[in-house]
């Protein structure tokens, strides 16, 4: 469903990627571990057609009417309503405006219909931009970091939401800096650092190959382990 080989990015002298290369199958939740400026939001870039890589190809198989995208810059319109800003994105990709309180009622937003974007907090913005992402029923889904400003009680629901999605047939790719999440979401993930992939597989066989204690170890002790620095 997804596919990079060979993936090199730069920025002027800076190379950002290098020789990334990781496969996706269809209805997969797949993570991309790292710490920050690692350029997990640039292999997403690439992915959806933002930026083009140097060297290397990459395919999707998936329209872009069929992609669903929340990126850290939410987009949203701040003086409209919750339902007002769905309601602009299901007239752009078709969808019936009554699938709008479904997907607010999906990501815990049903009350807040008519409520501005300016009056909601981090946390509740970020839950919208996920009801927009889902609301055409993508094939595919990339999430950047969903739950990084969401408390744990909202985020176990957001994690419910994805595993749902997945089961319904959607192939979701998202990014983390959350090992556990990982752990808890994910049928494969790779550890992006320093524009390198230097971990791919199951989470399992990656926690049971860094971790003697066979528990979830932090992901910063993960990169420590593997390149004798810590990630930064």
């Amino acid at each position: 469903m997804i596919q990079m080989t060979n993936i090199v990015k730069r920025f002027g002298d800076k190379t950002v990627l290098r020789d990334v290369n990781f496969n996706v199958s269809q209805q997969e939740i797949f993570g991309l571990l790292g710490p920050s400026g690692a350029g997990k939001t640039t292999i997403i870039n690439i992915l959806t057609n933002q930026l083009t890589p140097e060297d290397g190809q990459y395919e999707i198989g998936a329209t872009s009417k069929e992609t669903g995208l929340m990126l850290e810059e939410d987009g949203l319109y701040k003086r409209l309503t919750t339902t007002q800003n769905l309601n602009l994105f299901a007239g752009i990709y078709g969808v019936d405006k009554r699938e709008v309180q479904k997907a607010l009622e999906s990501v815990g937003l049903g009350k807040e219909g008519k409520t501005p974007v300016s009056k909601l907090s981090k946390g509740m913005r970020q839950r919208l931009a996920l009801a927009r992402s889902i609301l055409h029923s993508p094939k595919v889904l990339f999430l950047d970091e969903p739950t990084a400003a969401l408390d744990p009680s909202t985020a176990r629901g957001i994690h419910k939401l994805i595993l749902g999605l997945r089961d319904r047939g959607t192939t979701v790719f998202l990014t983390t800096h959350n090992m556990e999440e990982a752990v808890g979401l994910c049928d494969q993930v790779a550890l992006l650092y320093q524009g390198e992939i230097v971990e791919y597989g199951s989470p399992k066989a990656i926690c049971d190959k860094h971790n003697s204690y066979k528990t979830v170890p932090d992901l910063g002790a993960v990169f420590m382990k593997m390149t004798g620095v810590t990630a930064q």
